[in-house]
């Protein structure tokens, strides 16, 4: 299931156009008028956000400049594209410099918008993923006690098992189960996979 790809200009005329363009792509189109109507849709999205936004610069009430303010501000960090007027160009750098993915001048090629829009969306999957892969991580080394975690810190800092039990003042034996149960937890084989593990 693709991402959606969040549009907002407030010029409807450019909302249709966009949004058919896509379509045709396959892509989900989420429009909206202002920067107002998608943040309010935003705060109740589920979470983890999915998808790229797609922003005309030049709106009322809300530029997208100020709106991609908004959007950092909110936590979101998915891939934000521009459609900038000719003079809008040194805004869109500055935007760029903020974070922005790209932007697009108008008048802008179809093909080329459509391209960008799905490298953007791209980008967001291997985000989402390595996010997902953080996510759970993070919720494995969480299930591990005190004890075990003391264990591991060593384990992955290629220490003996008798050093370990020599600086934890614990027997060989319990460091080796110990060591059985952060293996089983983290879901790795090796000391080299959980100093892996714990690098990412």
């Amino acid at each position: 299931m693709n991402a959606p790809v969040y549009l907002v200009d407030d010029d409807t005329g450019v909302r249709e156009a966009v949004s058919f363009l896509l379509a045709s792509r396959g892509l989900e189109v989420r429009a909206h008028a202002s920067g107002p109507s998608l943040l309010d849709a935003l705060r109740a999205a589920p979470q983890p956000l999915r998808g790229v936004f797609l922003l005309d610069i030049r709106m009322e009430p809300m530029s997208g400049l100020r709106l991609h303010e908004e959007l950092v501000a909110l936590g979101v960090r998915n891939p934000v594209l521009f459609l900038t007027g000719h003079g809008d160009v040194p805004m869109a750098v500055d935007a760029l410099k903020k974070g922005a993915f790209d932007f697009l001048e108008k008048p802008y090629g179809d093909n080329a918008l459509a391209d960008r829009i799905e490298q953007a969306l791209a980008v967001e999957a291997a985000m989402h993923a390595q996010g997902a892969r953080a996510a759970e991580r993070d919720a494995r080394l969480a299930s591990l006690t005190e004890r075990e975690r003391e264990v591991m810190l060593r384990v992955a800092a290629g220490k003996l098992n008798k050093v370990i039990a020599d600086e934890l003042h614990v027997s060989v034996r319990t460091v080796e189960v110990h060591r059985a149960r952060v293996y089983a937890k983290l879901g790795v084989r090796s000391a080299a996979e959980v100093a892996t593990l714990l690098a990412g």
